[in-house]
């Protein structure tokens, strides 16, 4: 089940951003086998949701004869993914030629931070790394303030994992009319700088301040922040259009002669050093008289963009989570549905991650390794 279903993918055991990739290509029907080393991964449990929807085996890629069984895989796969620093693959043995010498069709997954290239490739790096280098954290931080530190999405899911997932499928999808393989190169810094493709074209416009906090977008503007309630609960508010911030300011009944002039698109220097910051304290005050959930209610069926900020614990009870079917529990942990959804090929119900090695002989029976391969590869301790 799933748009995925008949391909066959590698994938060469990693951290955060390489699992997520391929927890997204299982999620939609592709056939994971992950390459394990043995006893996992200490960072990553063993039930995360990261590790769902595939099969494990445990490959020492140290031992002539693991690097072996990874190239045999490689002849019955349709794509393959690592997240090694560059020349790491190579020096294993399982190198984008030495796969693909076994099979030119194979796709072939390199995920890294910094790239293939550059002076920064061999580099130590983190999310808040590649995030920084492309300009995109400093735009994230209250105004006047210094950038904040956001979870490891940007970098290493959206601009990594998800990249990645992207790339590999496009692969896939040429190498179906090509016949060809190819390297993809994901970078989580290209990933991250993509993200900023609209920003671009309003600071070409002088529409963008360089600096947290500065833009509308960026929590700059009165109307698209995040307010304090009466019980420290938070208010999302983000009525950008004219028509959505008319409606929040009748339902607040605001000063229209005060607030209106003030509304998208503004961006005179006077509106952001003074109106902005005027405005901005007379809502902090106003929000500050109620809990966050009466608000909630005052805006709800109104086009007006006010939401409430909700927990991880608050999240799955949300009517609308609820009908969506956002969340799912799978062996025990509630946890994100998969994503996006389609009309026909729909994805399967997510299945908990299995233990480490445990599915050896259902790989090497289903992919149809060579017996003789096995058996050297059992014998030296390389497929345990």
């Amino acid at each position: 089940m799933g748009p995925l279903k008949g391909f066959r993918i590698i994938e060469i055991a990693g951290l955060g951003a390489a699992p997520y990739a391929a927890m997204m290509l299982a999620d939609l029907g592709a056939e994971v086998v992950r390459v394990d080393r043995a006893g996992g991964n200490a960072d990553t449990p063993a039930n995360s949701p990261l590790l769902r929807n595939r099969r494990s085996i445990v490959v020492d890629l140290k031992k002539p004869e693991g690097v072996e069984t990874v190239l045999a895989l490689c002849e019955k796969a349709d794509a393959l993914i690592e997240a090694f620093r560059p020349g790491v693959a190579e020096r294993l043995g399982i190198g984008p030629e030495a796969c693909r010498a076994r099979n030119p069709r194979l796709v072939y997954g390199r995920m890294t931070g910094w790239g293939q290239q550059g002076p920064l490739a061999q580099s130590a790096g983190h999310d808040l790394n590649y995030i920084g280098l492309t300009g995109l954290l400093n735009q994230i931080g209250p105004t006047g303030g210094k950038p904040v530190v956001p979870l490891n999405v940007i970098g290493d899911f959206g601009g990594g994992g998800l990249l990645m997932a992207y790339g590999l499928v496009c692969a896939l999808l040429e190498m179906t009319r090509s016949g060809k393989g190819q390297v993809v190169d994901a970078a989580m810094l290209d990933g991250a700088l993509s993200f900023m493709a609209m920003f671009f074209g309003y600071r070409a416009e002088g529409q963008f301040i360089d600096a947290p906090g500065a833009n509308f977008l960026g929590g700059g503007a009165h109307y698209y922040d995040v307010y304090a309630c009466a019980d420290g609960k938070f208010l999302s508010v983000a009525p950008i259009e004219p028509a959505f911030y008319r409606a929040f300011i009748e339902r607040l009944e605001l000063d229209a002669e005060r607030f209106l002039p003030a509304g998208y698109p503004a961006y005179g220097k006077e509106q952001i050093e003074q109106l902005w910051p005027e405005l901005k304290r007379e809502l902090e005050g106003l929000f500050k008289t109620r809990p966050r959930d009466e608000w909630a209610a005052l805006f709800e069926g109104l086009d007006a963009c006010v939401t409430p900020v909700l927990s991880l614990e608050e999240a799955p009870s949300h009517p609308h989570n609820r009908a969506r079917e956002a969340f799912v529990e799978v062996g025990g942990i509630l946890q994100n549905a998969p994503a996006p959804r389609f009309s026909r090929s729909v994805a399967a119900a997510p299945k908990a991650p299995v233990a480490v090695g445990s599915s050896r002989d259902e790989v090497i029976g289903e992919w149809r390794l060579d017996p003789q391969l096995v058996a050297r590869a059992r014998a030296a301790g390389a497929l345990a």
